[in-house]
């Protein structure tokens, strides 16, 4: 008896955490998919909206322009001037010209790894960098958006603006050198924290069976975590905190990525790379406007306080980070003592 009263209790808990997994993971949805927050803020500051232009420039018009002009123009006029194939009109007879069609086939494939090589490669590493630039201004310029919604018109908007971004400025410098040493080690536990996440979602792509199940999840956790970094940056939220904030909301950051991922799963991975260029720095807005804490928070007074559990997302990747940092921390001791003895 005392065993089926342990199984039904077990299964309405499991019923009620499901429920609220459930209800997070599709605020987590609805907050990714508030794209109208873009237009507003870009109403609010010129600078956001000149940066989001040129994203859309280089990313969707240049960059995805070219993959159109690559699959549809240069590609098919390659096959018509260098043909592959013998037209046999008798398919008894063997084709006679088999030596010029093979060098045909090298040249068409020669051609093509050519503007790879000298186009795209090139292009998509351009795009990458001046993209990273750009994400880090739109999410300024639409944080500032933000703090500035009361302003009435706009030079009172860009007044506030410049006053902010002077007082983010002055507060930088007025920082103490130990602040600057903590600041600069964090950045680092977070490089490689990332990286090394990174290389796990790679990774789980190559299980069988439920690779790519798990590539999609960790992949949006991964863009949700960079949506909302921009935002803690700015607003001084310390990394420990972010961490337990992003694990212990496990399921409305995995809604809030699944948008964000689904562009990489749809189109091939040349064009993924572009659309995702695209759309990147928009959930980053919505990010930007998202008011995380009271969305999530609303679920728990519902259910007494009760929470889904912290999920140890980046375990792998902090138990490698810290070992580099460690190995390097050995390494820097050693030498201060080589230098000693010298």
């Amino acid at each position: 008896m005392s065993t089926l009263v342990l199984m039904e209790s077990m299964g309405q808990l499991v019923r009620s955490k499901s429920k609220q997994a459930l209800l997070l993971w599709l605020d987590g949805v609805r907050e990714a998919c508030c794209l109208h927050r873009v237009i507003i803020y870009s109403l609010r500051s010129k600078q956001l909206a000149i940066r989001t232009g040129q994203c859309f420039l280089l990313n969707g018009f240049i960059f995805l322009g070219s993959v159109f002009v690559l699959k549809s123009v240069i590609i098919p006029a390659l096959e018509w001037i260098l043909p592959g194939h013998c037209p046999q009109i008798n398919l008894q007879e063997s084709c006679s010209f088999s030596n010029i069609l093979e060098f045909y086939r090298f040249l068409h494939a020669g051609l093509v790894q050519l503007f790879y090589v000298f186009w795209f490669y090139p292009l998509y590493i351009f795009s990458l960098i001046l993209s990273n630039i750009w994400y880090n201004d739109i999410a300024k310029h639409g944080f500032f958006a933000l703090e500035n919604y009361g302003a009435h018109d706009k030079k009172l908007s860009d007044q506030k603006e410049f006053q902010t971004s002077q007082n983010t400025v002055h507060r930088e410098k007025s920082t103490d050198l130990e602040g600057v040493m903590i600041s600069i080690a964090e950045q680092l536990y977070s490089v490689l924290l990332l990286t090394f996440f990174f290389v796990e979602v790679y990774v789980t792509g190559f299980i069988p069976y439920i690779g790519k199940a798990l590539n999609f999840m960790l992949l949006s956790w991964l863009y949700a975590y960079y949506c909302f970094e921009y935002k803690w940056n700015l607003s001084g939220l310390s990394l420990d905190k972010r961490l337990d904030f992003f694990e212990s909301n496990w399921a409305f950051f995995a809604g809030f990525g699944n948008p964000c991922v689904l562009a990489i799963f749809l189109f091939s991975p040349l064009v993924s790379c572009g659309v995702m260029a695209i759309l990147f720095p928009l959930f980053v807005l919505t990010a930007t406007g998202s008011e995380a804490d009271k969305i999530v928070g609303l679920p728990r007074r519902k259910w007494k306080g009760a929470g889904l559990g912290r999920v140890p997302i980046f375990f792998i990747a902090d138990y490698m980070s810290m070992r580099v940092l460690k190995l390097f921390s050995l390494k820097s001791r050693q030498q201060m003592k080589e230098n000693k003895a010298l």
